[in-house]
């Protein structure tokens, strides 16, 4: 199945830029036509560079690592949360906060902070506290949820970035390439796609295509997590196999045991008796049923 069609991009309106006079030169090999003042986006590029996006986020998600959605314009916030979720992956749609990434030691104190009023507030330890001190907890709650709720469970920083508009999210790629987290981005025309690992370039304005991106990128999550879950399958398989194996060579040693047991207690242990008593009795056997045929 295909990751994306052209007919779906063109829906979308991937493929419309910014104004000509906004342009950002190092965007020209990305550029088909100009139309009305508007730099028109070349959609094959597009769709390449969504495949090689793909496949970069399956193979580090694949991997064991985790991926960061960042789209803190309007646009884009909605549709980061929503897909981000989807995958069960970490998003900032609210405000980039300096340090995420370069000073994720403090970050780590904050979100601790966080889960800790959020405990106070289950376990009833609001209660020994004045209304000042509790309106206070609420409202720091509230602000550190506002621009941490995404990363709340993020222990270590993650394997890749997906970033809407790298003009707004400046911040995130300069940290990212500090880091050497590889960064899959949206660049629209007005964009500079170097130092961008995976640069996809389309519309980052339009709710509709950032969408499509967004869901695009959230489904190589998801079939990075279904292959990793096969694999496991798989395993498991194999070790119910040779299991089954096991067990069905232990019940064929357990019959040979038994039927020795037997003999030896019918018997009494002597071969000579045994071989002669076995004879006289299958004879016995298949006269009689001879007889009644």
């Amino acid at each position: 199945m295909a990751v994306v069609t052209m007919k779906s991009l063109l829906e979308s309106g991937v493929h419309f830029g910014h104004q000509v006079k906004r342009w950002d030169p190092r965007m020209k090999k990305y550029i088909f036509a100009e139309r009305n003042g508007i730099h028109i986006i070349d959609l094959q590029k597009t769709i390449q560079s969504i495949k090689d996006a793909y496949d970069a986020v399956r193979k580090t998600i694949a991997g064991g690592k985790t991926i960061l959605f960042v789209g803190t314009k309007k646009q884009a916030q909605q549709a980061i949360q929503k897909e981000a979720e989807r995958c069960g992956m970490y998003y900032v749609n609210n405000r980039w906060l300096g340090g995420m990434l370069t000073n994720f030691v403090t970050i780590k104190k904050s979100l601790l902070r966080l889960k800790k009023l959020e405990k106070m507030e289950v376990d009833g330890s609001f209660e020994n506290h004045t209304k000042k001190e509790i309106a206070s907890f609420n409202k720091e709650r509230a602000k550190l949820e506002k621009n941490l709720g995404g990363i709340k469970e993020m222990k270590e920083l993650p394997g890749i970035l997906f970033i809407i508009d790298t003009r707004k999210e400046a911040i995130a790629v300069a940290e990212a390439k500090q880091q050497g987290i590889p960064i899959v981005a949206v660049v629209d025309t007005n964009c500079n796609p170097e130092g961008i690992d995976y640069p996809i370039p389309g519309n980052d304005d339009a709710i509709r295509a950032i969408t499509l991106f967004t869901q695009i990128i959230a489904n190589a999550v998801e079939e990075a997590d279904n292959e990793v879950g096969l694999k496991i399958i798989e395993t498991l398989g194999d070790d119910d196999e040779d299991l089954e194996n096991m067990m069905n060579s232990d019940m064929s040693i357990k019959e040979e045991d038994q039927e020795i047991d037997i003999a030896s207690y019918s018997y009494g242990g002597n071969p000579s008796v045994d071989a002669a008593d076995n004879e006289n009795n299958e004879l016995s056997v298949d006269d009689k049923i001879y007889d009644e045929e």
